[in-house]
């Protein structure tokens, strides 16, 4: 079942929201890497910025995945939700090499360089992490409503921006109070291990999805339930699922009494399909009748 316009409208409005916040972000901590010279705020600024590339493919991704079927795509084209999250994970994993890297460059040297103008970029730091936050509760809303795995895989990546924002707050402070500078590349090496544990894990969800993995073990069992107590099907075979985007493909032979109706036996099956798509509206059902054989 695809997502209905109001879902449509929430799920573009998460996409443009989050283009948006990205584009604001980059900009502001930019000036204040500038300004600095931190390279936590580097860090944060290059999870910014891969963000922005990440939440415009995403957008992409959302209106594309919107296109109905047609002859050459005959189960949709949300699939390309998946595409946009696996190409997210290659960006994420790319860019937190990078700061890892430079971070222990920095550790190591024998003369890193200082930090400057900590209390601006303490500024600038403390109202990026306050838009996030409401971009978050926003993408929080729409992917509860829609269940679109590109808005919660994109609030997964500002959700992790949260903890470089405030750990660059927190290198910035110890700098400018303490002269503590190594807790600038702690911060980033930090961040960075955030970053590859994200781009793990949402890769991983995008490549099941791809090779047509089933859907989770509790949605199985759930339809595997609704079919078993169905009034009229006597039994059941051959469930099989798989994910493409948000949606659940599902597949199930149901067997019914031999000597009933072809219409008693159609509306035992469209109910047992509404009830499916009830109990998971992202669901689309092919139901396939057999005979009972005792």
């Amino acid at each position: 079942m695809a997502y209905n316009d109001a879902e449509n409208r929430m799920n573009i409005s998460a996409g443009l929201a989050s283009v948006a916040t990205a584009g604001v972000l980059v900009g502001l901590k930019a000036w204040a890497l500038w300004q600095t010279g931190a390279l936590s705020v580097g860090a944060s600024l290059a999870d910014s910025a891969v963000d922005l590339l990440i939440s415009a493919a995403g957008l992409i991704a959302i209106l594309y995945a919107q296109k109905p079927a047609d002859d050459d795509h005959a189960f949709g084209h949300s699939s390309a939700e998946d595409l946009a999250a696996l190409g997210q994970a290659l960006i994420v994993l790319g860019s937190a090499a990078a700061i890892g890297l430079a971070a222990i460059r920095r550790l190591v040297s024998a003369s890193p360089p200082d930090l400057a103008s900590e209390g601006m970029g303490i500024s600038v730091m403390i109202a990026s992490a306050l838009i996030t936050a409401a971009l978050i509760w926003w993408q929080s809303r729409v992917a509860i409503r829609t269940g679109n795995k590109v808005v919660a895989a994109d609030r997964m990546h500002y959700v992790g921006d949260l903890l470089p924002t405030l750990g660059a707050i927190l290198a910035l402070w110890l700098s400018h109070d303490f002269g503590w500078h190594a807790a600038d590349s702690i911060v980033a090496l930090i961040a960075a291990a955030l970053m590859l544990a994200g781009a793990g894990r949402i890769g991983s969800e995008a490549w099941n999805a791809l090779m047509d993995r089933a859907a989770p073990d509790e949605v199985v069992e759930g339809i595997a339930a609704i079919a078993r107590d169905w009034p009229g099907v006597r039994g059941y075979h051959d469930l099989k699922t798989r994910t493409a985007g948000a949606q659940v493909f599902v597949n199930l032979h149901i067997e019914l009494d031999g000597d009933q109706t072809l219409e008693e036996a159609h509306e035992i099956g469209a109910a047992l399909k509404r009830a499916i798509i009830e109990a998971y509206p992202q669901a689309d059902v092919i139901i396939h009748k057999d005979v009972w054989r005792g």
